[in-house]
């Protein structure tokens, strides 16, 4: 039974990498026109914290969704197959020279880039049907975050960010203890990085962003999983998004 997530996920990889035709309901989907960006460096606990707010077991199968309906776009499992795939473990992305960890996550044959294909092919199926997103990232990029809000909110989407923060101590001690280590010192310039953007983040964001220390690991404070209850919960405010749930509907009913 252990190995079935495991299988199913590889079945998934294959099949997206694939770029198949994917298919959803569209309009009637819960969560329509959310996305949440996830923005925390190696070692935040990211994925500790989003699974108390979105209620994603642990564990839980790649990129698929949460109980929520919200779907995860997230390419380090993926990520993680390909590697083994290319017979390399995990564990030792952290003692790789330079030369040897760019092999792995740049150019688009690398296992980074076969996992971002996977990622993006998936991201633009729930994106046609404007399902609802988590989009799980490290945001030591803030171009690159603003970039990929524009994109969504052209859609229609209402946009939101979850920062989990922790001190940089914590996050190399975290990420010394996982299967997947990347390197100290990226560990230690992606955790710069993103403390230097949070700034950037609120003005981005407003009022919907919600930070969260996980230096001690606990369940999320209850007010910000309140806040983010409110914000799934909200009607549409974008007026992209709503003229695009009316044409949905119209379109049903003729």
């Amino acid at each position: 039974m252990a190995g079935q997530p495991k299988r199913r996920a590889a079945r998934e990889a294959a099949a997206a990498d694939r770029q198949p035709r994917l298919f959803s309901n569209g309009v009637y989907d819960p969560y329509i026109l959310k996305a949440v960006f996830l923005a925390g460096g190696a070692g935040s606990g990211k994925g500790y914290t989003s699974g108390g707010l979105f209620t994603i077991p642990r564990g839980y199968p790649y990129m698929m969704s949460s109980v929520t309906g919200l779907k995860i776009v997230n390419s380090d499992t993926a990520f993680e197959i390909f590697l083994r795939r290319a017979g390399i473990d995990a564990g030792d992305l952290a003692t790789m020279t330079p030369a040897q960890f760019a092999a792995v996550t740049e150019g688009p044959g690398s296992p980074r880039g076969r996992a971002s294909r996977v990622k993006k092919a998936l991201q633009a199926s729930w994106e046609r049907g404007r399902l609802g997103l988590i989009l799980d990232g490290t945001g030591d990029d803030y171009p690159k975050i603003k970039k990929e809000r524009d994109h969504l909110e052209s859609l229609g989407y209402d946009t939101f960010m979850v920062f989990v923060n922790t001190s940089l101590d914590v996050a190399q001690l975290r990420n010394a203890s996982r299967e997947r280590k990347l390197p100290a010192a990226l560990v230690d310039s992606i955790w710069h990085s993103v403390q230097r953007n949070i700034g950037d983040f609120r003005e981005m964001f407003g009022e919907d962003m919600v930070v969260i220390d996980n230096t001690v690991y606990g369940p999320p404070p209850r007010k910000m999983v309140q806040t983010v209850n409110r914000f799934l919960a909200r009607a549409t405010v974008n007026p992209i998004g709503r003229r695009w749930v009316r044409d949905e509907l119209d379109a049903k009913r003729r």
